[in-house]
């Protein structure tokens, strides 16, 4: 399990450093945002609408995954073979765009285009989870072990661990946007080179060796049963103690609040910013007609 969340992490930053995107999204949070703690706030709101997005379809695909549990042999096999065929599609630069399939997420993309403040990022997020031809098969790898989980929440939380591996360097590399060298974003946004007459990029080359090494291991290790453990036997029994602890109707109540929470507060940033759209359309009239 522990694989499957590394995986998903590193699955997110390099859907973040993908030829396509080109860090744009690093550049337009430091442009438009600015100071740090203005960045950590609108980096919260950004990650809310990857969730949105990311964990339910991660939810879906886990409720799938454990109608084949009888099955599981074959569920480990098929894991397998997709994993490798996605990795070596993304070492070769080949690639989908996930958001066209999806309903409503052009409509999305449209809408954080022409709202501005928190709303803009809220959407910008909800958006950017499932976007992009490039991330494409990183998408594909991360939604294919997540119905290899056989579990509906193991699986939302692995769409959870990718969304928050593209906001941690996006915050960290929008911070330290106006520190970086020449040198240093050329190594961050990696180089292209050819191979075979082939055009290849070493960002998706790294990512797609991740992916196919996931898959060969999956396969050899009985779905990631036999694998190495890379937490403690002592930190894991103290994780599910403190799971099971705060598991039940308490946990969902919680939940309910903080999306809730969460919905009045972009209501909320929305109405104000139509509060001072208004306000200030008298006081342009004013100068026009001066």
């Amino acid at each position: 399990m522990e694989i499957s969340l590394v995986t998903a992490f590193l699955g997110g930053m390099l859907a973040l450093l993908s030829p396509c995107s080109a860090l744009l999204l690093p550049a337009f949070f430091a442009s438009t945002i600015g100071a740090r703690l203005k960045l950590l706030v609108h980096g919260s709101i950004f990650y809310l609408g990857l969730i949105l997005t990311l964990v339910p379809l991660g939810l879906g695909l886990g409720a799938v995954g454990t109608l084949f549990i009888d099955h599981r042999q074959a569920l480990i096999v098929g894991t397998s073979v997709i994993l490798i065929l996605l990795g070596l599609a993304q070492m070769v630069g080949l690639g989908f765009d996930f958001s066209k399939a999806l309903p409503g997420t052009q409509r999305l993309q449209q809408q954080a285009h022409t709202r501005k403040g928190l709303v803009r990022t809220f959407l910008l997020g909800a958006a950017s989870g499932v976007a992009g031809f490039c991330a494409g098969p990183i998408l594909g790898a991360i939604l294919t072990l997540a119905v290899a989980q056989g579990s509906v929440p193991l699986a939302g939380l692995m769409l959870a661990v990718y969304g928050a591996g593209m906001v941690v360097p996006l915050i960290i590399l929008a911070a330290l946007w106006g520190r970086i060298g020449t040198r240093s974003m050329r190594f961050i946004r990696g180089r292209g080179f050819t191979v075979l007459g082939r055009q290849l990029h070493t960002t998706s080359v790294i990512a797609g060796a991740l992916i196919a090494g996931v898959g060969v291991l999956f396969w050899t290790t009985n779905g990631l049963v036999t694998a190495p453990s890379l937490v403690p036997s002592e930190t894991q029994g103290w994780l599910q103690a403190m799971s099971s602890s705060v598991s039940g109707p308490v946990a969902d109540i919680l939940l309910i609040l903080g999306i809730s929470a969460a919905i009045l507060l972009v209501w909320a940033v929305n109405r104000r910013s139509s509060v001072r759209a208004q306000e200030r359309a008298p006081d342009t009239r004013k100068e026009t007609l001066r």
